[in-house]
């Protein structure tokens, strides 16, 4: 067992995910027991409950839709993310997506039905039908995590956390928290103080989290690829003796941007983020994990990808590594636009051409990272004055601005990767390459083979893989391709243990 068939749970293979603890499928399905009334994660610790008092769902919203509370040893709400969010690209998997970034708490059902391009009406019955609840549920499932997280964590007054998590009134706040966790708001903050033993501190607009990941993750990979692909004056990549590296920068959010640094720690990440308005606490943290990509089921992705072809993709040789993650991406417009400043020239170049359209047209922040990546309008009106290149290549991102600045081109990952890839394909200067690499990493797509890379093609020669074929590496050929990039730098940068984490590696043998 893999993964969980959304609208179709199977009984047998859920409960000995359960019976075994197993916390490969957290996240993936909750168990709900009637003689108690709670749902669990399936790793909980808690005695395995009897076959015919347990029942098994699809989301938290779900379960809390049918009148359960949130167990509170194993903190369900806390779990990765489903994986099958991106392995499916149905319309409630989309919808999922939206939800998850706070489409529904900023603009309603009605935003989201927009983005989607469905009725509400459609909207809620597909959701309904295949999750176990309606967007307002799968929502407020999403603010009460929050909430929780707020709680637990801060010193805020709850008046502040019910405006932040994103409740409509305070006694909205206070009925949820107790009708999911069986608590009231203070009483979940004296336990957990009590469990921390210490008060804890006042928000301020930063706060530290820890978000979890399923193992195994290969940090080398991730780090590499943050490091090299940083760029000055909007990323930065820091590292001191002895310690993991860190990653920092600043995104635009729905309420104004947000500072983070992300370290990749065994089990989870921990992430420092700096919040100009706690409303975005949940947006961040989501488009954190679609970043890093924490969301992922690993297991069932080494699987398909080191069980099949010759002996040289076998894990015993060391060319294919467990746990690959696909980066995603922090902001759609900043994908595509540095991903064509980049066409042609190796990432080290792109970085130093991104680094001056920064520095002349972001705007500045406070912390240790100085500027926000321009807006698309910032890069249509004045990009002409100051990107460098061939004119065709800056007529051609101004152009990409300018549909963006204007709504023509919209960027979200409730796109499907069909139409995606053709408004993409529209743009001038937009080949195959960047349209399937923008799809891949703004949807998180997990099956786009980067066939035309020049990296893909060399490692799949080198190990005997044939691409004209690709169809039994689905639906996992967008980590084949990063397992194959890596492979091809290793192999240029020695055979060492660890990635050589320098931006002038990749830049021997990019092709953008």
């Amino acid at each position: 067992m893999n993964q969980v068939n959304i609208t179709a749970l199977d009984f047998e293979r859920c409960y000995r995910a359960v019976t075994a603890r197993d916390s490969r499928f957290d996240g993936q399905f909750y168990t709900a027991v009637r003689t108690t009334g709670i749902y669990c994660r399936p790793s909980c610790p808690a005695i395995t409950p009897k076959r015919v008092n347990v029942s098994f769902l699809p989301t938290a919203a779900a379960a809390q839709q049918a009148g359960y509370r949130a167990c509170r040893r194993c903190l369900p709400d806390a779990a990765p993310g489903s994986p099958l969010w991106n392995t499916r690209a149905d319309l409630a998997s989309r919808a999922m997506r939206l939800i998850g970034d706070g489409v529904v708490e900023r603009g309603g059902v009605s935003a989201l039905a927009a983005s989607l391009g469905y009725s509400q009406r459609q909207i809620t019955r597909v959701l309904t039908n295949e999750l176990g609840a309606g967007p307002l549920a799968l929502a407020r499932a999403h603010r009460a995590h929050t909430a929780r997280l707020l709680i637990q964590t801060t010193a805020m007054p709850m008046s502040d956390i019910a405006f932040a998590a994103g409740f409509a009134s305070i006694r909205q706040f206070n009925d949820t928290v107790r009708e999911v966790f069986a608590v009231s708001p203070s009483t979940m903050r004296t336990e957990a103080q009590r469990a921390n033993s210490r008060t804890a501190p006042a928000a301020n607009g930063t706060l530290t989290l820890r978000l979890p990941y399923r193992a195994p993750l290969d940090s080398d990979w991730l780090e590499w690829f943050l490091a090299a692909h940083a760029t000055p004056g909007l990323e930065l990549w820091e590292t001191s003796p002895g310690a993991a590296g860190s990653y920092v920068r600043n995104l635009r959010t729905p309420y104004g941007h947000a500072g983070i640094r992300l370290t990749v720690l065994p089990g989870h990440v921990r992430a420092e983020l700096t919040l100009r308005d706690m409303r975005d606490l949940a947006p961040t943290v989501a488009r954190i994990r679609h970043l890093l990509d924490l969301d992922a089921d690993p297991v069932a992705i080494d699987e398909a990808l080191l069980g099949h072809g010759n002996a040289s993709t076998s894990p015993a040789d060391g060319v294919f590594v467990p746990g690959i993650r696909v980066p995603g991406c922090a902001d759609g417009p900043e994908l595509l636009l540095r991903t064509m400043i980049g066409q042609q020239i190796s990432v080290a170049a792109a970085n130093t051409h991104t680094a001056r359209l920064v520095a002349a047209l972001g705007e500045p922040t406070d912390g240790p990272v100085p500027r926000l990546f321009p807006t698309s309008a910032a890069i249509a009106e004045h990009g002409p004055e100051v990107l460098t290149g061939p004119v065709q290549r800056v007529r051609s991102i101004t152009a990409a601005a300018a549909w963006l600045a204007s709504g023509d081109l919209i960027l979200h990952q409730g796109r499907t990767a069909a139409e995606l890839r053709r408004d993409l394909l529209a743009l001038a200067g937009v080949g195959p390459w960047t349209a399937d690499y923008v799809t891949m990493r703004l949807l998180a797509d997990p099956d786009i083979l980067l066939t035309t890379d020049l990296v893909v093609r060399r490692g799949a020669a080198r190990h005997g893989i044939d691409l004209a074929d690709s169809s039994r590496w689905s639906p996992w050929r967008s980590y084949l391709s990063m397992q194959l990039w890596r492979s091809e730098l290793r192999t240029r940068t020695g055979s060492g243990p660890a990635i050589a984490k320098t931006a002038d590696t990749e830049a021997k043998v990019s092709t953008r």
